[in-house]
């Protein structure tokens, strides 16, 4: 083997090694926040059947009597507070004449005095998903940035990817038939969503 051939050698084998360590480290790097990007990418795809940010809990109160509707006090207000647990409230008010709402921290209560009823309403942060969530919009200042670079990188982890296995295993191989595959599945969808347009 003349030393031409011999240099030539030696650049595939750096950069193959190169190609592996790159892969393999971006990979452990972001693993965490690729779980976390699924974990929040699957709570959003089902936005429709439940609130992947917030638990929210409602319970119905019988309001006494006795209840000033028209012109509640502060300490009418905190009676109120009592019968559903918050010892403090943050403000109320009127929307008509007939109804007064309360509002606590994370929480309201919704008077109706034609019913003599209170709808009290409880708002927690999802554990979990919901941080993960604030992540995936991009909702904190400057993680953008962060995000763009993620999704870049996480190129290069895919790009890496194709070329760690050599052979018949490797991209030559069985690898160009699944990567053909799963290249079919974004393009069907494209086609069916032109057709059904």
């Amino acid at each position: 083997m003349n030393a031409k051939k011999k240099k030539k050698k030696s650049f595939n084998k750096k950069l193959r090694k190169l190609n592996i360590v790159t892969h393999r480290d971006l990979g452990y790097f972001f693993s965490a926040l690729i779980i976390i990007y699924c974990i929040s990418g699957l709570a959003l795809n089902h936005v429709d059947d439940w609130n992947p940010d917030f638990i929210i809990t409602r319970s119905t109160i019988q309001i006494d009597q006795d209840f000033p509707i028209a012109n509640p006090k502060p300490s009418d207000i905190l009676k109120l507070g009592e019968q559903v647990g918050e010892a403090t409230y943050k403000v109320f008010d009127k929307p008509t004449q007939n109804q007064v709402k309360v509002y606590y921290k994370d929480a309201s209560l919704h008077v109706n005095g034609s019913t003599r009823e209170g709808l009290y309403e409880r708002i927690e942060r999802r554990p979990v998903f919901y941080h993960a969530n604030v992540l995936h919009r991009n909702s904190l200042k400057g993680w953008k940035w962060v995000s763009d670079l993620f999704a870049f990188l996480l190129i290069v982890i895919s790009i890496t990817g194709l070329f760690v296995l050599k052979g018949k295993k490797g991209l030559k191989g069985r690898g160009k038939w699944f990567v053909g595959a799963g290249l079919m599945v974004p393009v069907l969808a494209w086609l069916i969503f032109q057709w059904v347009q």
